[in-house]
């Protein structure tokens, strides 16, 4: 079994790059490209093994990346293998035989192609054979914040300077880390150890960002969201991308902004840390408002039974806080209206359904999806002057709201307003190009259009004759 395992390491070294097997028999069922799997099961193993922490408790090659790193699965490739040895003594082998640097190395191999996955479990198996050496830690952490998984790489790049406090790189990646989650001050802090690794405009950086949050701060105060989107966004651009509390703010202010699709998509793109995770490395308070702030966004889009259970959770952790508390009480309030809504349409009690959205706006004026919804009831009732009116509302808080623009097109046909529903159709077919409804209703209106100026022409033509 250790000859197999020595042979592999050969094996790996000649085919550098590669992203084929390495070597598998019926002796040796270790992958190269699935080390992590061996973690498990090692007696007295002192390194966190990256893949038992995955928080979807998933395999490698079914998990998404986030913040729109490459990511490559951890797939066996091997299919009934005849009499595989137990993993725990291949663990002990591989603990035993394999020096750690060569581990390291194939792990920098596999982060310069691209398969941080696969380089974080090569890490892992180099601190599991030696926890001491500060480098295995630091790559592993730079692995990770590939992935963004970038709280985990907080951690590891902590112990890498907690086992060596000289050590500069470590620093000056900890020091990104922070800057990019939004922790300016110690940012600072570590690009300071990091005389030899950072520059004058890392330190620059982490400054601009820390100054334009305390504006953010202030700004907020005022209710002067035109200046809070602005200086969020540009502390983003300064370096704290992944930065929540920043996102949340920036989403804020694009809510109270009617910019509701923006909105979605600032926290959309944003990455999402676990409650408990969360919590511990940002404060309970700090990690609060990016929940209320995710509940109204919830809102927004419509997402109604999310929003109450995020805004609950934020309850949970900042009970005393007030805005928190009125986020969630008219959550509640405008999911309740939104169902009962419903309930009353799909019963044909339209006018019963339009009250009902009604109570909802009352308490979430301008939301999207009621006022749709509340569209839908005007039609219904051949109030389409109304219903046009409801969809106006929805698209000027959310321009792609697709179902919105259909609603209009249709009601301005039944108004016979055929230039304005040519208009939302030339959209819809741009953003439904395979829907068949709309095809024919676009060519429909078009011809519609072609009758009514026909017949103007000759019109025309009568009265000169």
């Amino acid at each position: 079994m250790a000859a197999e395992l020595d042979k592999m390491i050969l094996d790996h070294q000649r085919v550098k790059g590669t992203t084929q097997l390495v070597r598998a028999t019926s002796g040796n069922m270790m992958l190269h490209r699935n080390l992590g799997n061996l973690n498990a099961g090692v007696p007295g193993a002192s390194a966190r093994s990256s893949l038992e922490r995955n928080p979807a408790n998933k395999p490698a090659n079914e998990r998404k990346a986030t913040n729109g790193y490459a990511f490559s699965g951890l797939g066996n490739i091997v299919k009934e293998p005849r009499a595989p040895p137990a993993s725990s003594e291949l663990c002990r082998a591989l603990s035993h035989r394999t020096d750690p640097e060569k581990l390291k190395e194939m792990g920098n191999e596999e982060y310069r192609e691209g398969h941080y996955a696969e380089a974080v479990a090569l890490y892992d198996q180099a601190i599991m054979v030696d926890p001491t050496r500060p480098a295995y830690w630091s790559n592993k952490a730079a692995a990770l914040a590939a992935l963004g998984r970038l709280i985990e790489a907080v951690g590891d790049c902590r112990e890498a300077v907690r086992i060596d406090p000289s050590y500069g790189r470590a620093h000056h990646r900890l020091g990104g880390l922070y800057l990019r989650l939004g922790e300016p001050d110690k940012a600072i802090h570590h690009f300071k150890q990091s005389a030899n690794d950072s520059t004058g405009a890392d330190v620059s950086r982490a400054q601009s960002v820390k100054s334009r949050v305390a504006k953010c701060g202030d700004a907020r105060k005022l209710r002067n969201w035109i200046t809070v989107l602005q200086e969020s966004q540009a502390a983003v651009a300064d370096g704290a991308d992944c930065a929540p509390q920043v996102m949340a703010l920036q989403a804020e202010a694009l809510v109270k902004l009617s910019r509701h699709d923006e909105a979605d998509a600032v926290l959309g793109g944003a990455p999402r840390f676990g409650v408990d995770e969360s919590t511990k490395f940002f404060g309970t308070v700090a990690h609060a408002y990016v929940l209320m702030i995710r509940a109204q966004v919830d809102m927004a889009a419509g997402r109604f039974e999310d929003a109450v259970a995020t805004a609950q959770t934020a309850c949970q952790l900042d009970p005393s806080n007030r805005e928190i508390a009125n986020v969630h009480r008219r959550a509640k309030v405008v999911a309740s209206a939104r169902q009962r809504g419903n309930d009353l349409f799909k019963a044909s009690r339209f006018a019963e359904a339009c009250a009902a959205y009604g109570e909802g706006l009352d308490r979430e004026t301008g939301n999207a999806v009621l006022l749709c919804n509340r569209a839908a009831c005007h039609a219904r009732l051949a109030r389409y002057e109304k219903a046009v009116e409801d969809c106006n509302g929805a698209l000027a808080m959310r321009p792609a709201y697709s179902k919105a623009r259909l609603r209009r097109a249709d009601c301005n046909v039944k108004l016979e307003r055929w230039e304005a529903s040519l208009r939302d159709y030339q959209v819809l077919i741009q953003e439904l190009p395979e829907n068949e409804d709309v095809k024919k209703a676009l060519s429909e209106v078009e011809a519609k259009l072609r009758s009514q100026r026909n017949g103007g022409i000759a019109s025309r033509s009568q009265q000169l004759l």
